[in-house]
């Protein structure tokens, strides 16, 4: 991370599959499926077809390899790419302690193979 980085926590890149629920809504067009791009302790780069402004808050179920965790999340930034998905920078919100010790390990364990 250099100086300018505003995270807290390094991301590494992992591709996951997620459910994403905007807004806590049940309806058709406020739900998808993504997958992360990166993920930290503390949020994820999530991609998706579904355009989702600043401040929403997200329920996200993600796919860490044989775990799901369940996790809410804030939009904090978003972008269209090349390919027309959106990409969103997603801040964890209240994450609870099983959902923490999830996420650690699978960061240790990914950055435990890369070398």
């Amino acid at each position: 991370m250099t100086s300018q980085d505003k995270r807290k926590h390094a991301r590494i890149d992992s591709l996951n599959l997620s459910y994403v629920l905007v807004d806590g809504r049940f309806s058709e067009e406020k739900q998808t499926m993504g997958r992360t791009l990166n993920v930290s302790e503390s949020g994820i780069r999530l991609e998706t077809h579904l355009p989702v402004e600043l401040g929403t808050q997200l329920l996200l179920s993600i796919g860490l390899e044989d775990k799901v965790v369940d996790i809410t999340g804030r939009v904090v930034h978003s972008s269209q790419n090349e390919q027309g998905a959106h990409e969103l920078g997603v801040e964890f919100l209240d994450i609870d302690a099983r959902v923490e010790t999830t996420l650690k390990a699978f960061i240790k364990a990914f950055n435990q193979q890369k070398k």
